[in-house]
């Protein structure tokens, strides 16, 4: 369930990335029903590609780039993140999947809005681990 639950946060915070910034996009139909039906799928796997590569490739990184981290205060995290979008874009670019990330800036508007929504969203349904 938990699973499920982060998916589908990530899901959410990626469709509002694309629809917010321009330079993230699904590719495909862009409005109705075959918008939905289109890029559903594409949506969960790519969410599924951010989340293994911010599982194993995000801490590398950022244990690499400790002394960036402190000297900037903590600012380059943003620029970490945004490399983990930039990479998930290359690699759904790859396998065929239709989403794309056209540049740096896009990608760190991109991390700042997957962040913000998703911190709302688990505020708004709460993680399955905490009791109510």
């Amino acid at each position: 369930m938990r699973f499920l639950t982060w998916l589908l946060t990530t899901a959410i915070a990626l469709a509002t990335a694309a629809w917010l910034i321009d330079g993230i996009r699904f590719t495909g139909p862009d409005s109705g029903t075959e918008e939905i039906q289109d890029k559903l799928l594409p949506l969960l796997l790519v969410a599924l590609i951010l989340g293994v590569i911010s599982s194993f490739v995000k801490p590398v990184l950022t244990v690499l780039s400790i002394p960036f981290i402190i000297v900037t205060l903590g600012l380059f995290l943003l620029v970490i993140n945004a490399v983990m979008l930039m990479l998930t874009g290359w690699l759904a670019d790859g396998l065929g999947i239709g989403f794309e990330v056209t540049g740096f800036w896009p990608a760190v508007g991109g991390a700042i809005v997957i962040t913000l929504v998703t911190w709302i969203v688990d505020g708004v349904i709460g993680r399955p681990d905490e009791k109510r």
